[in-house]
């Protein structure tokens, strides 16, 4: 179990590290021939993990797929700003998150027994298959004529120096360590405390996940209608449910139901602040928006060994039924920063606004 946690742990590390590294440098490629070539790097070593002879090779194989697998998501992105017309931007956007979602409460379960069945190795070689068929797609129905981005590495760089961009990405940070606070030890959660059966973990999962999805298809819903103006609403809402659910705890059903909304709540950032990442390197920082699609999913997943590792701590100090409050806390910052964001974003608009007066 050991060597299975250090492994995910170098592929989360490797995948944070490189993944803002190569997005920088592979944007001076073709976009379409990029993300065949980091997808037949992807199939590559996928299918090296699953015929790995030993640990050296396994690691070898899993920080492969690390390098380039952020970046294959940001370019994925990026394209779908490209073919999608700008009212069906976020809807596509929304999709792919979902996709994220389908593929844990599908892949999750499907993995697990083809592993106890036939052996870990089969989930793997199950996945490159899969990969094959996505890169053959890819191929046929992609763009192909997708211009390269000559910028040094400077000028990429300061779309970071924006307010909107700088604000936007503490705010998936802490948003991310919201949901990992308490959704880190969800299976003590549904059993030690809530008291439901081992046997019936499976399902409630499998209904969490559900949840996952719709949360974000609400998500692109919100994006198109509001942007990241409804947030403050949603983290308000966050920091109260994250505050009851240990007062809750003690009625199963009601423990639950709030469990569910929370889930409900976690994927709604997604698609706004994808989009808003999006749009201001569209319109001001062009030369950055590969770099500006992969944002979310970096610190995302920052934010998740922040939000990890607050539950961890929380639960030798105050129990597991707890470990909430610490999700509270961060929820009460994320609001603090989309109010500035929001701030941010207006204060940009009335500028434009102004110097589009003074033009005229």
């Amino acid at each position: 179990m050991a060597t299975v946690g250090y492994l995910v742990t170098i592929f989360a590390t490797v995948y944070a590290v490189s993944t803002p590294i190569i997005t920088i440098y592979s944007s001076r490629f073709n976009r379409y021939k990029t993300l065949i070539v980091l997808m037949v790097i992807f199939l590559v070593g996928n299918t090296f993990t699953g015929l790995a002879p030993n640990y050296v090779s396994l690691v070898i194989s899993r920080i492969m797929t690390a390098c380039v697998a952020g970046v294959i998501i940001s370019l994925v992105m990026t394209f779908a700003t490209m073919i999608a017309p700008r009212e069906k931007r976020t809807a596509l956007v929304s999709w792919i998150f979902s996709g994220f979602s389908i593929a844990s409460v599908f892949g999750v379960p499907i993995g697990t027994a083809i592993s106890t069945r036939f052996g870990w190795r089969y989930a793997f070689l199950l996945v490159s298959v899969v990969s094959v068929i996505t890169l053959v797609f890819l191929c046929v129905l992609l763009p192909k004529d997708s211009k390269a981005v000559q910028s040094s590495l400077g000028n990429q760089l300061s779309l970071l120096k924006d307010a909107r961009i700088y604000l936007g990405i503490a705010l998936v940070l802490f948003g991310a360590a919201t949901m990992y606070s308490y959704y880190t030890y969800i299976r003590p959660l549904l059993t030690t405390e809530l008291g439901f059966n081992l046997n019936n973990l499976n399902w409630l999962l499998f209904l969490i996940g559900i949840m996952n999805i719709i949360s974000n298809q609400i998500s692109g819903v919100l994006a198109a209608l509001a942007g990241l103006k409804a947030m403050p609403l949603v983290f308000i809402a966050e920091v109260v449910l994250l505050i009851l659910l240990p007062f809750s705890l003690g009625v199963k059903l009601v423990g639950l139901v709030l469990l569910l909304l929370l889930t409900l709540t976690t994927s709604l950032l997604n698609s706004p602040i994808q989009i808003h990442f999006l749009s201001v390197a569209e319109r001001d920082y062009p030369q950055s928006l590969l770099l500006a699609s992969s944002l979310n999913s970096i610190f995302f997943n920052f934010g998740i060994s922040i939000g990890s590792a607050t539950a961890s701590s929380l639960v030798h100090s105050v129990g597991v039924a707890n470990i909430s409050f610490g999700g509270a806390f961060y929820a009460v910052i994320a609001l603090i920063l989309v109010l500035l964001l929001n701030r941010s974003i207006a204060n940009r608009q009335q500028a434009n606004g102004n110097d589009k007066k003074i033009s005229d």
